[in-house]
């Protein structure tokens, strides 16, 4: 019951968090919540892209039946588009922390499958120079009540990232040169990884280089497995700047 009850509050707050004040389903106003376009099946049980039409279980998409990924599994709530881009704009630059548990809560019904197969939660870090301009981590203030709600260990220190330049603005093949060797699990977390499976949390995949960058790191380390869930994902990933 109680778990039950946690991901119900995380769905369902008690004001919309749009602005708009008339309070509609999971945070937002009616209006504002059916323009997001969320993701349920079927997608692919690899990156998360949604399919067209259902393809039976299990089923991959050719980028991943093609080049598998270091990750196991990826999921995300909703499409990054013009109806949900505000709302994670304003999240990331413009400290509206109120909406991480809105965003926790549309994380904990888009990778249920994950969160229950999950030994612990870790957000994807930030450069340390970002960090104390930004002075937030939004991934980690979306795992933070993730994590406390739904009773699974929350492990921030699992991954540290080097100082470098943002992945916006850059294409798939530059964003996976820009992350290359950027994360590190340090000498203590290694202990804490053994064999476990770890999910991480972040909150736009558009190329997914971020995703297995960290996910190399950590298996080298000794987790058993990563899955990834964030809040929206590209259909098709260019030069984006989120």
């Amino acid at each position: 019951m109680g778990g039950a009850r946690a991901v119900q509050d995380l769905m369902f707050p008690h004001h919309a968090l749009d602005g708009s004040g008339r309070m509609g389903s999971a945070g937002l106003a009616a209006e504002a919540w059916s323009k997001i376009r969320f993701l349920d099946e079927p997608v692919c049980d690899g990156c998360g892209t949604p399919f067209d039409y259902d393809m039976g279980l299990l089923v991959r998409c050719a980028a991943c039946e093609a080049r598998p990924r270091a990750f196991a599994r990826a999921r995300a709530a909703c499409l990054y588009d013009e109806a949900s881009r505000d709302l994670i704009l304003q999240f990331k630059h413009a400290d509206r922390l109120d909406l991480a548990g809105l965003f926790a809560g549309w994380i904990s019904r888009s990778a249920s499958d994950l969160l229950a197969q999950a030994d612990a939660i870790a957000p994807v870090p930030m450069p340390p120079t970002r960090l104390i301009r930004r002075r937030y981590n939004q991934a980690a203030e979306i795992a933070r009540p993730l994590a406390a709600r739904l009773k699974i260990p929350y492990r921030p220190g699992l991954l540290v990232r080097r100082a470098g330049k943002s992945q916006a603005g850059r294409s798939g093949a530059g964003r996976r040169r820009n992350v290359q060797g950027a994360f590190q699990v340090p000498a203590g977390a290694g202990r804490v990884l053994q064999g476990k499976r770890v999910l991480l949390i972040d909150d736009v995949f558009t190329t997914g280089a971020t995703a297995e960058a960290c996910a190399k790191a950590l298996l080298k380390a000794g987790a058993a497995a990563v899955d990834v869930a964030v809040v929206a994902r590209v259909r098709e990933a260019a030069h984006i700047s989120i």
